[in-house]
């Protein structure tokens, strides 16, 4: 499979992630690939940045380090009604923003209830990407959510460090099968992300193509090999 980009990455604007700016956009470089996006966590995470972090990104030239480069965040949904952790005035200064479910920021909740969360977050039009709908801390209805995310143009995350042996969510290898499979079903089109906290993961995503292939997934539901498309979907 062409794998040509990673849009969630993330610095030491997250505190708990270990690279700079500069070093995760040279480590996309020197991975082959065409974009690069850094989606730093928003200001409900523990030991986040404050918004203001995200409030001006518009002196950050994307176009000078020799590859594509978005700037976003990684929203933690807040209730069961998909809100989040970012104003909308400042959400409206990120190129994208990734919408996630994490435990310090809330509680998991019924079926019902997270399913309600990653539905509602789509409805903020900025929101293209659900991250690691697959934790199993989380359970969803995964037909619910891949009909949603094709009706509201939102892609699917398969989270690469979600997969992995040791990863902090365990249990999501196994539920990978039932969201490739819903979105298949539905047309639903998803994204790899390595959700790299470090530049030694930058464009990762090894251990996802490894059941995208067990699955049977149509590689043309796959937005990594699809650069130019990716960018127009954050704008659409």
């Amino acid at each position: 499979m062409i794998d040509l980009l990673d849009v969630h990455t993330h610095t030491i604007a997250s505190v708990h992630a270990y690279s700079t700016l500069r070093e995760m956009i040279t480590a996309a470089k020197e991975q082959g690939l065409s974009l690069i996006g850094i989606s730093d966590h928003g200001p409900k995470m523990p030991g986040a940045f404050h918004e203001f972090y995200f409030c001006n990104f518009k002196v950050i030239r994307r176009d000078a380090y020799g590859i594509d480069l978005v700037m976003g965040v990684e929203l933690n949904i807040i209730d069961f009604a998909g809100s989040t952790d970012l104003r909308q005035d400042f959400l409206e200064r990120v190129d994208y923003a990734i919408a996630s479910l994490h435990d310090p920021c809330i509680k998991p909740g019924t079926r019902e209830q997270n399913t309600a969360a990653l539905i509602g977050a789509m409805k903020n039009p900025k929101v293209r990407i659900i991250g690691h709908p697959d934790n199993p801390k989380y359970p969803v209805d995964f037909d619910a959510l891949a009909k949603a995310a094709k009706e509201n143009h939102v892609l699917l995350e398969c989270n690469n460090s979600s997969y992995a042996p040791g990863g902090s969510r365990q249990g999501s290898r196994e539920l990978a099968g039932e969201l490739l499979t819903a979105c298949k079903q539905h047309g639903t089109m998803i994204i790899m992300g390595s959700d790299a906290h470090i530049d030694l993961d930058v464009g990762n995503h090894v251990h996802a193509q490894e059941l995208i292939k067990k699955y049977q997934f149509p590689e043309e539901l796959v937005i990594n090999s699809q650069p130019e498309l990716f960018k127009t979907w954050i704008k659409d």
